[in-house]
């Protein structure tokens, strides 16, 4: 592991985007969803360095040692290679097909990256636990039964932590016995979310690139902000109908990520979107900025005060609430190495074939 180069805080929303949205002074105003005090001024000016990272977010146990290998990846993989394309599309330069792939690929990782998807899908990964364990126990029978067979050593699946996917299979069979017992155990946690990560970046990810993007402005006298989860994925039905569960293939699905005050990355699947640099309708603009405010996360993030937000996302003023949250996210590292590690550590029995 390079110590030197060990980032501890981990910004899931990147630098690199949030610079596009401050001032002259390098610094963008935050307005928080949740707070502790109803004295909390809406806006505060934060630098950029200052907003969208947890501490140890990204941090793994990998071979015993602490590692910000996801961390690196998401860098090397996703937002170095959108940063010129960021500033092409912000700028008004022309992009490349190369450019539109990179810029489509950050897309996809600001999707998985968020505190707000772990939170969000969380319910999902632990009801699907009990299928995929059995599935695992399944497979290892199967390899139990084929090494039993042909006279060969029993290697088990592991799952495992070489691909973040926190599984052990553990088996004993006593000496003499034919029969003996397996089992399998996975934590739901954050190792399961650097795996969906890793599964959705480098495979169901890549159907974004099918769909027809664009770059819209906004109507006069109105600009973007975004937020700490800033890729909106809309279905709309009908006016005041819509919700955020648009998939990433599915027609009629809008897909949005703020670039700029003046820039939005935009499509719909299966139709062709408005040319590069049209300006939206001022309905079409208030919609927009309205799914924007709603699917932030815990922070909307703007060049400037924008007084439309606590309207379109009234805060929640609960003391009891916002400690019980900082206090998840600040043991998030020692809970979940803790229980990575009991896990690791545990003896596993192999049988003999």
């Amino acid at each position: 592991m390079d110590t030197e180069q060990f980032r501890a805080d981990n910004h899931y929303t990147p630098g690199l985007y949030l610079r596009l949205f401050a001032g002259s002074d390098k610094k963008l105003f935050t307005y928080r969803t949740l707070v502790q005090h109803p004295k909390v001024p809406l806006w505060k000016p934060t630098s950029v360095k200052g907003v969208g990272y947890i501490t140890h977010l990204y941090t793994r146990i990998a071979a015993g040692h602490e590692t910000d290998d996801i961390e690196k990846w998401l860098a090397r993989e996703f937002e170095d290679p959108a940063a010129e394309p960021l500033q092409k599309a912000t700028s008004g330069s022309p992009l490349t097909t190369q450019d539109w792939r990179n810029l489509i690929r950050f897309v996809a990782a600001q999707i998985v990256r968020t505190p707000a998807f772990f939170v969000q899908n969380l319910p999902r990964w632990q009801a699907d636990t009990p299928r995929l364990l059995h599935s695992t126990i399944r497979e290892s029978i199967a390899a139990v039964e084929a090494a039993k067979a042909s006279g060969q050593p029993v290697k088990l699946p592991e799952g495992g932590f070489s691909d973040h996917l926190p599984l052990k299979v553990t088996a004993r069979i006593d000496p003499g016995k034919e029969m003996g017992q397996l089992k399998a155990t996975m934590l739901v946690g954050r190792g399961m979310w650097f795996f969906s990560m890793r599964h959705v970046l480098t495979g169901p990810a890549k159907i974004l690139h099918d769909h027809q993007w664009s770059i819209l402005a906004p109507c006069e006298g109105l600009t973007w902000f975004t937020s700490d989860d800033p890729v909106i994925r809309l279905n709309y039905y009908s006016e005041g109908k819509y919700d955020f569960k648009g998939g990433w293939g599915n027609k009629g699905t809008e897909i949005l990520l703020p670039l700029s005050p003046r820039h939005l990355l935009y499509t719909r699947i299966g139709y062709k979107p408005p040319p590069r640099g049209e300006a939206l309708s001022r309905a079409k603009t208030e919609a927009m900025r309205r799914c924007i405010a709603e699917h932030a996360f815990r922070m909307v993030f703007a060049r400037v005060l924008d007084e439309d937000v606590p309207n379109l996302r009234p805060r929640v003023v609960n003391e009891g609430l916002f400690r019980d949250e900082q206090q998840h996210w600040k043991q998030w590292h020692a809970e979940q190495t803790a229980a990575e590690l009991k896990l690791m550590n545990s003896t596993q029995k192999h049988p003999k074939g």
